[in-house]
């Protein structure tokens, strides 16, 4: 074997050892990650839509593994960025359609690949018991893309056959969940995204069958009625083969200040906090990473930082005069 062939066939090599690691990472986390999940419940199933009575907005942004350096074994200078997710949320109840609709904006970047997804979703609720029960569908596009030109072999050098190439896909998915609350006491949830499993041979991109499991408590001392304690967990499970589960507590008080602690198990202890004004719901969170990769060291994770910013209004339709009169007075 030639030097010339050597070296090329260790690029070919190299190339697929980073592609193979990258679907790792992607099957790995594919699903958006966020420490404020009980405030993005529609994020994780459809079946929330509407469900709060007002038309909400709500934004999101994630910066996760700050300060990590990812290993790149095919040589180049950059090694693609960690994960840094915006998320955009619009919902609203709609009265004729007995349940509510929702709209989510997602880009999600980690490494080479960047997803920009789109989901439209539909709530159909009722009452039941104490509280109501919904059953909710979701449509999904998502454009899924991988940045070629960035990968090198090696010696450093870009492949010529990849240089300045950018290869996506657009795959249609969807999902299904149900939804159950009392308001003001505790709510709970199941869904399944990705329901699909829709497949790109052309970046080599499936998208993982998630299962997530929702619930969330709120209690008011006795002694203390202006706190409220809000316990929440959020267990999920992509193809039954990765498994992830959050768990945190609140304290709220008098609906206008809040803060806790959260703990995802094997990854990261977590400090949330926000406040209400007037409409407006603004909250932070900063993740402690536990994991291997963490620690205060050059190249490791010193944490990650999430934003949370959230708008809810209701529209009030006054009630129309009545156009006609019983008293016999108008007949004179």
């Amino acid at each position: 074997m030639s030097a010339h062939m050597g070296i090329r066939l260790s690029k070919k090599l190299s190339l697929l050892v980073i592609a193979v690691g990258f679907s790792c990472v992607v099957m790995a986390q594919q699903e958006p990650q966020f420490s404020q999940y009980m405030f993005n419940r529609m994020s994780y199933n459809p079946g929330y839509a509407g469900s709060s009575g007002s038309i909400c907005a709500t934004v999101m942004y994630r910066d996760q593994w700050m300060g990590f350096k990812l290993d790149n074994p095919t040589g180049g200078s950059e090694a693609g960025s960690t994960p840094k997710d915006i998320l955009f949320t619009f919902d609203m109840p709609v009265k004729f359609l007995h349940g509510g609709i929702g709209l989510t904006l997602v880009s999600d970047k980690i490494g080479y690949h960047n997803n920009v997804a789109v989901a439209l979703d539909y709530a159909f609720r009722m009452f039941w018991g104490e509280g109501n029960l919904s059953a909710g569908l979701e449509v999904d596009l998502l454009n899924s893309s991988i940045d070629l030109g960035q990968l090198h072999g090696p010696d450093g050098q870009p492949d010529p056959q990849l240089t300045n190439q950018e290869v996506s896909a657009m795959l249609i998915d969807g999902g299904v969940g149900i939804y159950y609350q009392v308001p003001g006491k505790y709510y709970l949830g199941l869904s399944v995204k990705n329901l699909l499993g829709a497949h790109s041979d052309e970046i080599k991109f499936t998208n993982a069958r998630t299962v997530y499991a929702l619930g969330g408590y709120e209690y008011t001392p006795s002694m203390a009625p202006s706190i409220r304690i809000k316990p929440s967990a959020l267990l999920k499970t992509s193809n039954f083969s990765f498994f992830q589960a959050d768990l945190s507590c609140l304290v709220d008080y008098r609906n206008a200040f809040w803060g806790g602690l959260g703990y995802r198990v094997n990854d990261a202890i977590y400090l949330l906090g926000g406040f209400n004004w007037k409409k407006l719901r603004f909250g932070v969170s900063y993740d402690v990473t536990t994991s291997r990769i963490g620690g205060y060291k050059p190249g490791r994770s010193f944490g990650s930082l999430e934003l949370y910013l959230r708008f809810c209004f209701k529209v009030v339709v006054p009630q129309k005069p009545p156009t006609s009169y019983g008293n016999s007075i108008y007949l004179l």
